[in-house]
């Protein structure tokens, strides 16, 4: 069974009661259950993981080369200035999907920079939570198209 990785950067914890009106009111357990069920429709394994730190996150990434087919992503903050990140998904080759519940080009100029997203299949912002569930289907359609290939 193919296993797709979730990551969640610094802040992404606080999902449900943080700036309500720019993330919402769902929690990221919420999302979590929700793809966690999508995944199963899609015959796919979603594993989850949020950390505040970098380097766990970069730890996460390099692991997914042996345990996981793809990646979604929010970085969060560390979308806007984590070459570390940014080099980790590049290291690892496999296809991952940048996800932002907000849409970063409505917000302040310095949120309109990604340094992770030239390494993205591709980027998903402004739709909310179901940004993950069209990441997540997205990733699953391009692991299908190579399976095929």
């Amino acid at each position: 069974m193919k296993t797709v990785l979730v990551l969640n950067g610094p802040n992404l914890n606080t999902l449900g009661w943080r700036e309500k009106n720019v993330y919402g009111t769902m929690s990221l357990a919420e999302i979590e259950r929700n793809l966690t069920a999508l995944a199963e429709r899609l015959g796919v394994e979603v594993r989850c993981f949020q950390s505040n730190h970098e380097g766990a996150l970069i730890d996460e990434i390099h692991r997914a080369r042996e345990t996981a087919d793809g990646i979604v992503m929010n970085p969060g903050a560390f979308t806007h200035y984590s070459y570390a990140i940014r080099d980790a998904i590049a290291a690892v080759e496999l296809p991952a999907i940048e996800v932002h519940l907000s849409n970063v080009y409505k917000r302040e100029p310095f949120r309109h920079v990604s340094v992770t997203a030239p390494v993205m299949l591709g980027v998903i912002a402004g739709l909310g939570p179901i940004g993950y569930e069209l990441a997540l289907k997205a990733i699953v359609a391009q692991l299908d198209n190579v399976k095929g290939e």
